[in-house]
């Protein structure tokens, strides 16, 4: 059937009520609870299962699988609205901890690629691309699986946004395991210095639902009168201008640059950020609500996750599967290593909250990262929340920089490259801290 706005239409209402049965049952189902798998990926799964690619029950367009390219356009668009890039703000204190973070990413994509290249590509065919997979859906997400898998796909790779999605779910689940298991026995053995005896996950962590006493967060904040423009309208049609500018910008390089793909999420990145200068520039950045923009960026990732994992292809997976087995079970022994070798020699005092919150980004995602740190410091009194907030700063160019880049260079045939560049960054990312941390320890002691 020729897709037309009314199948637009059928395809939001399936993905609203996989939605909302996701929510209901990791709001009711304990086993899902105590894995704390996100409702959206509940509903993937269950789109998978009943869509075109499982049963054939849900009578979803086949563009289900194209919504993830356009929505991750979205959340690079508020991305560059709302994140703060003033690195003067790393202090000695949070060195290690920000170092810990760098090294994380460049770990997974330089030994990703290297395992791909030595290993993976010569024993099964794997595309040079192939070892990236860690790295997009595990410290990436499912944001950056969408954004890398649609460049791969676009150059001609088909299997590259399952696999990608396939990456994250398997990442996901791992990160909540894994941690899980760290988080007790690291408890158990004294590793986490407030821990207050409590082994469970808090109840609004897994169930997914705010007790209406507990003081639920806002949304946004209104910036306008209702009487001229609704707020979340205007927040709203700032991101979709920026979204359409990107797709037009794009339109233009092709035509000039017709040998040469662009990352569109990338260009809607720049565009944000071009704009974020107007803005501040022009005195009206006031205008522009960072809580609405999350909002709106949280979304997209929902219906994105919902449409990724339901988009995967399984006989393109199961084509891969001994190769994917491989890079997991090396991604699982990378992110072990740097938790249970590296974490207290770099992080330093409360390492042990700030590894295990760690390993939760870096597996899956910072809320997972948040439910695996309630566990292990339930009062909060290990500040590990407030020092990522400053310690994220150089993470976030290492992410921007390694999802917009890398896909890129791999295509031009610099696999290579990107191997030795992401390598040199976790060398320079474990050194920098590492000297920092042992003269400050230094002065300390003598003093």
């Amino acid at each position: 059937m020729e897709f037309s706005p009314w199948s637009l239409l059928v395809d939001a209402g399936l993905i609203g009520v996989l939605l909302v049965v996701g929510t209901l049952v990791r709001a009711t189902v304990r086993p899902i609870q105590a894995l704390m798998i996100p409702a959206s990926v509940i509903a993937g799964v269950l789109g998978l299962a009943l869509g075109p690619n499982g049963l054939g029950w849900l009578p979803f367009s086949d563009q289900v699988g194209t919504y993830s390219s356009v929505l991750i356009v979205v959340v690079f668009a508020c991305l560059a609205l709302t994140d703060d890039f003033d690195l003067r703000k790393i202090g000695r204190s949070i060195a290690g901890f920000a170092g810990y973070g760098v090294l994380m990413y460049a770990a997974q994509v330089a030994v990703g690629t290297l395992l791909g290249l030595l290993l993976l590509g010569p024993l099964f065919g794997t595309p040079d691309g192939f070892g990236l997979l860690l790295f997009a859906g595990w410290a990436g997400g499912f944001g950056s699986a969408a954004a890398m898998g649609t460049v791969f796909a676009d150059a001609g790779w088909a299997e590259a946004q399952s696999l990608a999605f396939t990456s994250a779910t398997v990442g996901l689940l791992i990160g909540i395991v894994g941690g899980i298991v760290q988080s007790k026995i690291g408890a158990a053995r004294g590793f986490a210095q407030e821990f207050a005896g409590v082994t469970s996950i808090p109840r609004d962590m897994r169930t997914g639902v705010l007790a209406a006493d507990s003081g639920r967060p806002a949304i946004g904040t209104h910036t306008f009168s209702a009487g001229s423009i609704e707020s979340l309208s205007f927040q709203g049609a700032v991101v979709l201008a920026i979204s359409a500018g990107a797709y037009g910008v794009n339109e233009l390089l092709v035509q000039v640059l017709p040998d040469v793909a662009f990352p569109l999420f990338s260009i809607a990145f720049l565009i944000g950020l071009a704009l974020r200068a107007l803005l501040s520039v022009t005195n009206t950045r006031r205008l522009v609500d960072g809580e609405s923009l999350r909002s709106i960026s949280g979304t997209a990732t929902d219906v994105l996750v919902v449409c990724g994992i339901a988009s995967i292809v399984p006989s393109l997976v199961a084509g891969h599967w001994l190769a994917l087995v491989i890079l997991f079970a090396v991604g699982l022994a990378l992110c072990l290593a740097l938790g249970i070798g590296l974490a207290p020699r770099m992080v330093g005092e409360n390492w042990f909250e700030k590894q295990i919150f760690t390993w939760g980004w870096a597996t899956g995602s910072v809320s997972t990262g948040i439910a695996l740190l309630r566990i292990v410091d339930p009062r909060m009194r290990s500040r590990t929340l407030e020092d990522f907030a400053i310690a994220y700063l150089p993470v976030l160019p290492v992410e921007v920089t390694a999802v917009t880049f890398t896909p890129v260079l791999v295509i031009a045939g610099g696999a290579w490259a990107v191997a030795g560049i992401w390598g040199a960054i976790a060398v320079v990312a474990l050194a920098v801290p590492l000297l920092l941390l042992r003269g400050s320890r230094t002065r300390t002691f003598a003093g």
